[in-house]
């Protein structure tokens, strides 16, 4: 809330917000600015100060005046932006011509937002959802997270298995020396008995370690693709997972995700046209909707992936909360065409950043290369010390503690969100909930920033940015019936 009695007035207030979250990618490059009318509605402060505020930001060189459309976020540089004034070349008239009739038609398209809103890039993408994980909004729970609260991750056994692995003598046995290409011994054993349990079946020497469950997907892609290749990735899906594939220069053909797998017409049709050379998928909680793969899905995907000569890899990142019997298919395919994917962050603790990916014998020396290049080894004193917590039956305690406390989580709420006024456009299982909003989440975005609460609206999760009416909520963080107060009002404002 902008404050009258502070020391600074309220031009440099407004322009602080802006530029801290603009410096913090938490606005992403493109994001278009409130109208000028529409922001001081939102701040409760006049027109000339959104103006002077705006100008501000135009001398900083953080946003650019686009004549009768109005106010985007410029590309930064790496590092600060600071430009003085007589460089940038923009002042209060610009700002003002900015505002035009773009500010008019700006406001009617954000009242009725939810039948399709004027758009630009949307004001939060990937990477600024990422940020926010590092670059605290506020101290309340944050809705658009896709991690535990960190509350929920804390143990006692962790600790004790990191200094158990680090006496002098196991530390004089293993940190002097780089550990083993495919990631620690131990830790690969333990994982090929706890893939079993799935139905997953992968020697020690088909497993590889990582760091973090991304970027192994990360060494799939560097290790099976060219830029330009065609890959086929599930919408709605993971933003990150669009936004990667994008940097590499990736080719993606979204191929949409129904409650039983993808659109299997809509996958022939891109095996026919353009010979993929992979399909990521999420087949167990998939992320956003909450879906899980059924059979039928299953065996046909496969059967493509055969017919067509495509790799698939399975992402399994949310095992540990997951039905041991959910359908997977590299269960199905035996890690001929699949590659398994999964890590602990999510569980445990997302600073240890380990993952591991099984892969077919025969792409296993290709895949090691690619780490190799990229990381070397990956840090063995951790590996050690988690391959001692699956051991001994700890890890599997400690994720039936969080699916109890997330089953209670959720249930309230799914509670909350039908009291706010949402429906759910996929049954409530796993961590996230798949909520239909009836406005523009992307504006709403924006406006819940000023409130301190993070959203990950639709758009994020197409590959094209398709106007959305979605979000993403967090069953873990969405339990508090005040952001449903919060978010309740300001949709209601912005439904107006």
């Amino acid at each position: 809330m902008l404050m009258k009695t502070t020391a600074q007035s309220l031009t440099e207030q407004l322009s602080a917000r802006f530029s801290e979250r603009i410096r913090n990618r938490l606005l992403a490059p493109g994001a278009r600015l409130p109208s000028v009318r529409q922001c001081a509605q939102q701040h409760g402060v006049s027109p000339s100060t959104v103006v002077a505020a705006y100008d501000q930001l135009l001398a900083q060189g953080l946003v650019e005046a686009r004549k009768n459309r109005g106010f985007f976020v410029r590309e930064m540089p790496p590092g600060p932006a600071e430009r003085p004034p007589e460089e940038v070349g923009a002042g209060s008239h610009d700002v003002e011509q900015a505002m035009g009739n773009w500010s008019t038609a700006h406001w009617f398209a954000a009242r009725g937002a939810g039948r399709g809103a004027a758009r630009g890039a949307p004001p939060v993408n990937a990477t600024a959802l990422i940020r926010g994980m590092f670059h605290k909004i506020s101290d309340k729970p944050q809705p658009g997270m896709g991690v535990f609260p960190p509350s929920w991750l804390e143990s006692t056994f962790m600790p004790a298995a990191v200094r158990k692995v680090t006496s002098t003598r196991a530390l004089n046995d293993f940190s002097l020396q780089y550990g083993e290409p495919l990631g620690d011994v131990g830790l690969r054993r333990v994982l090929s008995k706890k893939l079993a349990t799935l139905n997953v079946h992968a020697a020690p020497e088909q497993i590889i370690t990582t760091v973090g469950a991304t970027h192994a997907l990360d060494i799939v892609s560097r290790t099976l693709l060219r830029p330009g290749d065609p890959v086929m990735v599930e919408e709605p899906g993971w933003a990150v997972e669009f936004a990667r594939l994008a940097a590499l220069g990736m080719r993606i053909l979204p191929v949409p995700r129904r409650a039983d797998g993808p659109d299997l017409e809509v996958m022939a049709r891109y095996c026919e046209a353009h010979q993929p050379k992979l399909y990521v998928s999420v087949s167990v909680f998939h992320n956003p909707t909450g879906y899980c793969l059924s059979p039928g899905s299953a065996h046909r995907i496969l059967q493509l992936a055969n017919q067509y000569n495509f790799h698939v890899v399975e992402d399994d990142t949310y095992s540990h909360i997951a039905p041991e019997h959910a359908t997977r298919l590299t269960s199905l395919d035996g890690l001929s065409r699949t590659i398994y994917v999964s890590g602990f962050a999510k569980i445990l603790a997302p600073n240890w950043r380990i993952g591991f990916m099984a892969a077919p014998s025969a792409l296993v020396e290709q895949l090691l290369d690619t780490k190799l290049l990229a990381t070397l080894t990956t840090p063995a004193l951790l590996e050690k010390a988690l391959a001692l917590c699956i051991e001994q039956g700890q890890l599997r305690r400690h994720a039936e503690r969080i699916r109890t406390r997330l089953d209670a989580a959720r249930a309230r709420s799914v509670k909350l969100a039908l009291g706010a006024g949402c429906t759910f456009a996929a049954e409530p299982v796993g961590l996230f909930g798949w909520v239909e909003t009836g406005v523009d989440t992307d504006a709403l975005s924006q406006r819940m920033l000023d409130e301190g609460y993070l959203l990950a609206p639709g758009a994020l999760f197409h590959a094209e940015r398709k106007p959305s009416t979605l979000m993403r909520i967090n069953f873990a963080t969405t339990q508090e019936a005040a952001f449903w107060k919060t978010f309740a009002r300001v949709r209601d404002e912005q439904m107006r």
